[in-house]
């Protein structure tokens, strides 16, 4: 079994003996400054340039998460706990700005570290088989870009489309 889903199911930590309890249980600003937690939380198919000891996501991996639901609930947990990190809540299937928005809003301002952060949430939401959640969550993009809440440029929209609906041409 693979060092990812044995940290998924709660009885492995990843390479800094971090289990998946002690991430979620991160502060905000803690999912701010420590950069090498989110490759495994949010898993891709490619290795990542900047924690070379972050999982790369087998076919093996793939499979295991569709078919096992506990895996896919903490991957939703996990998701929701990255929603609140940038202000966001879910409503039944709707996702839009939570109580926190305004305080964590400087995120949707400017190019930051956590526009790529969303990329990768969305892509591997699509991989894992939280395909519903990771459209809420785009859907939920567009309409901040909407109303004027995010600030994001045509070309990152672009790419977050691109990651949750890669058989769809990109629009720009």
């Amino acid at each position: 079994m693979s060092q990812l889903i044995e940290f998924y199911r709660g009885t492995g930590s990843d390479a800094r003996g971090r289990n998946l309890e002690r991430i979620w249980a991160y502060s905000d600003n803690e999912m701010e400054y420590h950069h090498d937690f989110i490759q495994w939380l949010f898993p891709l198919r490619e290795p990542s340039q900047f924690n070379p000891d972050a999982p790369v996501l087998s076919d093996e991996d793939i499979r295991i998460f569709r078919e096992d639901a506990s895996l896919r609930e903490n991957l939703a947990r996990s998701f929701e706990r990255f929603l609140s990190f940038l202000g966001l809540a879910r409503d039944e299937k709707r996702i839009g700005p939570g109580p926190d928005f305004e305080r964590r809003s400087g995120v949707f301002t400017s190019p930051n570290h956590n526009w790529l952060r969303i990329t990768r949430v969305l892509t591997s939401l699509r991989l894992l088989g939280l395909e519903a959640d990771g459209q809420a969550f785009f859907a939920c993009l567009q309409d901040l870009v909407k109303s004027g809440q995010a600030r994001v440029s045509n070309d990152t929209m672009a790419y977050w489309q691109n990651a949750t609906f890669p058989d769809r041409p990109m629009q720009r």
